[in-house]
């Protein structure tokens, strides 16, 4: 993982640009907090298929169980 200041990210953009369409992401910070993370455009869009997925999945994979309104859920004791 390479982290850079956002001045240095903008003086060397190039190097930072190159080592990201290496498969390295490459991470940005602002007075030391981060802020961005540049990748490469297949990692990104892998990723984001791969989020599909996972809601698709959890939309209407065959494990969903459709509630009924006379399904009576525990409650927790509060004391």
């Amino acid at each position: 993982m390479t982290t850079w200041q956002v001045q240095a990210a903008k003086q060397r953009f190039s190097e930072l640009l190159r080592a990201a369409e290496a498969g390295e992401p490459q991470f940005i910070t602002k007075h030391g907090t981060p802020v961005a993370v540049l990748v490469d455009i297949d990692d990104f869009r892998a990723s984001k298929r791969s989020d599909r997925k996972r809601i698709d999945f959890l939309l209407t994979g065959s494990h969903a169980v459709a509630l009924d309104d006379d399904l009576e859920l525990p409650t927790r004791a509060r004391g």
